[in-house]
């Protein structure tokens, strides 16, 4: 290719994407041959096309319609219209160099009343997505939930209603039949802590809710969904793999006095091992037993043998750390968490702790024998711009990057099991609770007129994809 020219305004930054073709030095961290690198997203944040072609509504479509729960009223309607506009995403991630893409399947598309009859014309969008990408050269990793449930579904009661598993189910097997002859990743759900504390407790993402009960209830759900869509997927004999992505983050104590101490430990139980120690050990955790006591719903024997089953990998989200204290009388886990006074942030207001992923990737691989693990979001929010030229320059974030990369290959040097890397997320999307406010995206979008431009951490992505690893 010919040479080209860097954007990058970040000082000392070599952009290898501008090397002919062959004259790449090995970097100073290599990764292993054939490691993947991609982006993620998530359909409710970028895909669009609330209505079209026979899609229900899902529970972020009201969350993000009933007034003063998003912020400035915003809503994925429209988000980046990837909906319309997936070819040109495609183009864009081929000329980035990605190898892999992580999507999810939007359910209400495919199943618009949550239960009945799949709708052909949704599974046709995903038909044409995983073409595409196959033609491109690109991987596709498919989620089959990330947060964005048929409306009607939660009309029935949502993720505490056992049913809804079986309903998963259904709506897994229909994706699998479809797809399964070209998709061979697959990812049940995407953090699912996430859906059952802050959907249903903190009440920050839909449906809204604030019962511990229903917290409860809703992981235990969801654990259940995991175990039934990995039975089809067993039963059926689909080439390739399947796994779970989680959100994790190292648990630290603000002190090393035995009580704060102890409030990590439970932190990190509740945080870390609720839908993990069931999957790889058959059990809840021992601190949350204490802590929930009858509370904490109970599997039947034949149910723990479908949340118990092997699973092929683990998707691992990692933003930031956890700095624990003990604080009694304050909740079910008597803890509080703080950041470290004069801690880099990012936008989000998450303290930047790139150690915290080789930590937490060392200590998945320790407690639960040597897993496969994929990195499938990493990434900060940070208020890029484009400047005068139209480059969006963003050397905070190219930094930011560089620094996890860095400690994800001292992790893999230590016998770490870690295949592939997804930065989160491929566009500025739509952030949930935050709407379009945090910009998370390696390229920019301009939500008025939809424009893509690469920013300068794109640029470099790019030149780490192609020679495999960072100078």
């Amino acid at each position: 290719m010919p040479r080209q020219e860097s954007f990058l305004s970040a000082p000392n930054v070599w952009l290898h994407i501008a090397k002919q073709e062959g004259e790449f030095a090995m970097p100073a961290y290599a990764f292993p041959a054939g490691f993947l690198w991609g982006a993620a997203t998530a359909s409710y944040q970028i895909e669009g096309g609330w209505q079209e072609d026979g899609k229900g509504p899902s529970i972020w479509d009201t969350f993000s319609h009933t007034p003063g729960c998003v912020l400035n009223g915003d809503t994925g309607d429209v988000a980046c219209d990837h909906f319309h506009r997936y070819p040109e995403d495609i183009r864009l991630m081929a000329g980035l160099r990605l190898n892999a893409y992580r999507f999810s399947v939007a359910w209400p598309r495919i199943f618009p009343d949550g239960t009945g009859a799949a709708n052909k014309a949704g599974l046709g969008f995903y038909d044409r997505l995983a073409d595409s990408l196959l033609e491109a050269g690109i991987r596709p990793f498919a989620t089959l939930y990330h947060w964005d449930m048929p409306q009607a579904l939660q009309d029935k009661g949502g993720w505490p209603n056992p049913a809804t598993a079986h309903a998963f189910a259904e709506y897994a097997a229909a994706v699998f039949h479809r797809l399964g002859d070209r998709v061979q990743d697959w990812i049940t759900l995407n953090e699912p802590w996430v859906t059952a504390h802050i959907g249903y407790l903190s009440g920050e993402h839909a449906p809204g809710h604030r019962s511990l009960e229903e917290c409860l209830q809703a992981g235990h759900t969801l654990l259940l969904a995991h175990g039934l869509a990995l039975q089809r997927f067993r039963a059926a004999h689909y080439p390739g793999q399947i796994g779970i992505t989680v959100n994790l983050s190292p648990a630290h104590p603000a002190s090393n006095s035995p009580e704060n101490r102890r409030a990590a430990e439970r932190a990190s139980a509740y945080s870390n091992r609720w839908f993990l120690d069931p999957i790889y050990k058959g059990e809840y955790p021992a601190e949350m037993k204490a802590a929930f006591r009858d509370r904490l719903p109970e599997f039947t024997p034949d149910e723990w043998a479908l949340v118990n089953a092997p699973i092929d990998f683990v998707g691992v989200n990692y933003y930031s750390r956890s700095v624990v204290e003990d604080n009694p009388g304050d909740g079910f886990l008597e803890t509080k968490s703080s950041i470290p006074e004069g801690a880099p942030v990012t936008d989000m207001g998450w303290e930047i702790y790139p150690e915290g992923l080789r930590e937490i990737l060392e200590w998945l691989d320790s407690r639960y024998d040597k897993p496969v693990l994929y990195v499938t979001e990493n990434g900060a929010a940070f208020p890029d711009a484009a400047n005068a030229s139209g480059a969006v320059p963003d050397p905070t974030r190219l930094e930011y990057l560089k620094a996890h990369f860095i400690e994800a290959h001292r992790a893999i040097q230590n016998g770490v099991n870690l295949s592939g890397y997804f930065v989160w997320s491929l566009l500025d999307n739509f952030e949930w609770a935050f709407g379009y406010s945090k910009r998370f995206g390696i390229v920019h979008i301009d939500f008025t007129t939809q424009q893509r431009t690469p920013k300068d951490s794109a640029q470099w992505y790019a030149g780490i994809a192609r020679q495999n690893g960072v100078e």
